[in-house]
């Protein structure tokens, strides 16, 4: 416990002990909130593809009655015939129902159909009572008929039973020669499981292709589930659930979109729930879509626990390496401790020899052999001259114990000085075992490690502090980490630095790089984001490319709508997007490296662009291999920019 060997160890590992656990678990704990925040702005975006899609339904609702409203059709129908005319009518647009009201009947308390009597046509979503349902069609009426279930954490009522419908209700004025009044139709939506499920496909098209968002969609007449697929069995859907008070408080109480976890019949569900208003402006429903909580939690614990698991390979690891290292200063010291033991047990001919080691520990060695022979000489004279010399030999051991009391001083000062001047380099030990080990996982992953680049380089950001410290102690300078948010950037200087930082993926392939630098104006951007960007497209290009390619790099001065700028085109020649796909390369969470990728690259790399004011867009080439442009706007200049040849 209280050798040097062992002190040195605890001091060489208390601070990857101590700190590295804290720093992991602030670093995970702010990685999960950003992946909630990015599975929260997808269920918004969700959110909004479902309200797009019912109201272009609407939309389109009252563009068909506006139709048979003009139709000459109309006009030359007789009364008498209303009835199979508007029957044939409306299975053919597939409304649930269509009547005429002539402008002198119009008695009705509707603010859709009153709009349409004073000559503006009106599409909103009303909700119908059994009665007024039965009016127009029993079988509407029947269809509406819900039985209420009692669901968990739903807002207590004593009703039994949902007869109301809620309709997408469209009024449209009629002004043909001999037809003044309204034209009324609408679909019922209770039930409506092809309006759902359309809503379904559209928001979770890889979902149904088994991806991992596992996506539901309902429609609510107030917190009633009237059209759903969420299931409450297998094979049986969970009409007539009721959503829960919480949600019904917020969305239907107070009139806000809900965009949050919510526990949805039987699971866990990432939840957006958007408010529905009828035609008097009241609040009467809401449009709800959601994804699985649970394959993202896995993935989250996943990703934790290789992190942790990396942590602790790690330190096990660099025990054992530390002591082989520090093996050079534990052998000659515990060499000389052996050598004095002899000493002292009388054997003067003792000596450290050639195992004395080298440097300064080694010079020690040295002179501790010479104090010894010089011992060694001195103890046979002394014995020769025992008897003559009693004088002298007092005289010499004082000698030799004042010279060997220097020699402990010595010997204490050196392994102070050495100990001193080893911390520096001793510390870069562990942290060359734990980049080293980092890149031994890096490769072993390969393109695996996608998916936990984020971890990985958090672990490199880590390292790098610790290397500044070593660094700072060694007296090296290092430029400062920070720069402006946004900076006038030349594009010339930032892909050859991009170039430099991808050189060791580039080298370990036969891939040629290619660049033709032309662009003379200047971009404003962080130039860090475009350096994200540049990276993330040469990346992906080396990985398409495989083990040989070309890989061409070129910028070129470029208006855009009158708008100068500067094109930056990253070409290769792998084999291309799927022509299928090639819309779907910005989506989030859309990769070609399955269980490897995340699929964000290039959706976060399209909001950094968009974010400066510019675009950036994939396609194939006429020859074999992908093309991703991205044109950015010229930064505004006091002077034109001076020519490179200049």
């Amino acid at each position: 416990m209280n050798s040097v060997r062992f002190r040195l160890l605890i001091l060489a590992l208390a601070p990857m002990v101590v700190l590295m656990p804290l720093l992991l678990f602030l670093g995970m704990t702010r990685w999960t909130a950003d992946y909630d925040e990015v599975l929260i702005a997808n269920v918004e975006s969700d959110l909004r593809i479902a309200e797009q899609y019912l109201s272009r339904l609407m939309v389109e609702t009252g563009d068909d009655l506006q139709a048979v409203a003009r139709s000459v059709e109309f006009a030359r129908t007789a009364p008498a015939g209303f009835d199979a005319f508007f029957e044939d009518k409306r299975a053919a647009l597939e409304l649930d129902f269509m009547y005429y009201v002539p402008r002198g009947a119009v008695a009705e308390t509707w603010p859709v159909i009153q709009s349409a009597a004073a000559g503006q046509g009106r599409t909103e979503i009303d909700i119908f009572s059994g009665d007024a349902l039965a009016a127009i069609s029993p079988d509407l009426a029947v269809r509406a008929l819900l039985p209420l279930i009692e669901t968990e954490a739903a807002v207590p009522t004593d009703r039994e039973v949902e007869d109301r419908g809620m309709v997408i209700h469209s009024a449209i004025p009629v002004t043909l020669p001999g037809r003044d009044g309204v034209l009324v139709g609408g679909i019922l939506l209770n039930r409506n499981l092809g309006f759902i499920d359309t809503i379904n496909a559209l928001v979770y098209q890889e979902g149904a292709a088994g991806g991992s968002r596992q996506g539901t969609a309902t429609l609510f007449l107030e917190d009633v589930r009237v059209s759903t697929n969420v299931r409450l069995f297998e094979d049986v859907r969970a009409l007539g659930t009721r959503v829960s008070a919480a949600v019904r408080g917020k969305v239907l109480g107070e009139g806000r979109t809900w965009l949050d976890r919510a526990f949805v019949v039987n699971d866990w569900y990432i939840s957006g729930y958007l408010p529905l208003t009828d035609s008097f402006g009241e609040y009467v429903g809401m449009l709800y879509v959601g994804f699985l909580e649970g394959p993202f939690t896995v993935a989250k614990r996943n990703a934790f626990l290789a992190i942790l698991g990396a942590f602790l390979a790690v330190l096990l690891l660099s025990a054992p390496v530390f002591l082989l290292v520090a093996k050079g200063i534990f052998s000659p010291l515990e060499r000389m401790t052996h050598t004095m033991f002899l000493v002292q047990r009388g054997n003067l001919s003792a000596r450290n020899g050639a195992e004395g080691g080298t440097g300064e520990i080694g010079e020690v060695a040295g002179h501790l052999d010479d104090l010894l022979d010089q011992v060694q000489e001195r103890d046979e004279e002394l014995n020769v001259r025992v008897a003559q010399r009693t004088a002298e030999l007092q005289q010499a051991n004082e000698k030799l114990e004042e010279t060997f009391r220097q020699l402990v001083m010595s010997e204490k000062l050196a392994s102070i000085g050495e100990i001193t001047a080893g911390v520096a380099h001793e510390i870069n030990n562990p942290v060359a075992v734990i980049q080293g080990n980092m890149d031994v996982i890096r490769e072993s992953l390969g393109d695996q490690g996608d998916a936990i680049q984020t971890e990985l380089g958090l672990v490199d950001r880590q390292i790098g502090r610790i290397q500044t410290i070593v660094g700072k102690l060694l007296q090296f300078a290092r430029p400062g980490e920070f720069a402006d948010l946004e900076q006038t950037v030349p594009l010339g200087p930032v892909i050859t630095d991009c170039l430099v930082l991808v050189n060791h993926v580039v080298a370990q392939s036969d891939i040629q790089v290619e660049t033709q630098l032309e662009a003379l104006n200047e971009v404003r951007i962080d130039p860090g984001e475009l350096q994200q960007v540049l990276i993330n497209l040469i990346l992906n290009a080396v990985q398409a490319m495989g083990p040989r390619g070309v890989l061409k790099l070129k910028t070129e001065d470029l208006e855009r709508d009158g708008v100068p700028g500067v094109c930056v085109t990253v070409l290769d020649t792998g084999p291309g997007i799927p022509p299928d796909r090639i819309d779907d390369v910005f989506a989030p969470f859309y990769t070609t490296k399955q269980a490897e990728g995340t699929g964000l690259g290039l959706s976060i790399s399209q909001t950094l662009i968009q974010g400066a004011g510019g675009l950036i867009r994939a396609r194939n080439r006429a020859a074999d291999g992908a093309c991703f442009e991205i044109w950015l706007p010229a930064a505004e200049q006091e002077d034109p920019p001076v020519s490179r040849t200049a």
